[in-house]
């Protein structure tokens, strides 16, 4: 019986580390698309800054005032978030953020629908500059969220490795975003459709991929996918919580 314990274990160690890599590939591309999303509907924005100003009346102050606004929030959120992503499930508030982000631009939209800078100046600013402030936090779940997960998965010895190349692939959905982004604005712009549709289609994406995101497995120990790094991070968990009690 001694003799075959080994040759067990060692084929539960191949299974769960199969298992492991096979779903390798789609937190990659999850997580990878919910920041493609961030910086698809933060760079659409900045696209239409002209038509903002020369269509929706909004000035170059109340725009650089959201610019500003915006950056503030999103820093502080990026500590917000990761804290939060260790206490709760990564994946909701990874999902919250996607879908929060794409709110907030739907929200601007109908502030150009129903002109609230021309109804009343001091409510328009006030409502577009909170809106923006509520889009900084809702952005910053996916750098410290997203990078998390990532490590959760990208453990085993041939991903450590590889680590570099692994997270140099990942952070182009920041460039490809932004790329996104302008191609699509052109695309809209080329074909005569009103600029706010810049907004809302990447408003709509943020939403359909909020509810895809919502179904990713954040860590693999929860679905009983342990390997012998990710146990030396259960149990250096477990002794965190212990001192912490």
């Amino acid at each position: 019986m001694s003799e075959t314990k080994p040759l067990v274990a060692g084929g539960d160690d191949a299974e769960h580390l199969r298992r492991l890599k096979a779903y390798q590939p789609w937190a990659f591309f999850i997580t990878f698309g919910g920041y493609f999303m961030s910086h698809f509907s933060r760079k659409c924005y900045s696209t239409v800054k002209r038509p903002l100003q020369d269509i929706a009346h909004y000035s170059a102050f109340v725009l650089s005032q959201m610019d500003t606004i915006f950056m503030a929030t999103y820093a502080a959120g990026n500590i917000i978030n990761g804290k939060l992503g260790d206490t709760f499930n990564p994946t909701l508030i990874l999902a919250i953020g996607l879908f929060g982000s794409g709110a907030c631009l739907l929200l601007i939209n109908v502030a150009i629908w129903f002109d609230f800078e021309g109804i009343n100046d001091t409510f328009g600013v006030l409502f577009i500059d909170f809106v923006y402030f509520l889009f900084g936090f809702f952005q910053a779940t996916g750098g410290p969220v997203g990078t998390a997960v990532m490590g959760n998965w990208f453990c085993d010895p041939e991903s450590i490795q590889n680590r570099g190349t692994i997270f140099g692939f990942w952070t182009c959905h920041q460039y490809l975003g932004d790329i996104t982004a302008g191609l699509c604005t052109s695309l809209i712009l080329s074909v005569g459709l009103p600029y706010w549709w810049a907004l809302t289609i990447p408003a709509l994406c943020n939403i359909a991929w909020a509810f895809l995101t919502a179904q990713l497995i954040a860590d693999p120990f929860t679905v009983g996918i342990i390997t012998p790094e990710v146990k030396i991070r259960q149990e250096k968990l477990e002794a965190k919580r212990k001192e912490l009690a």
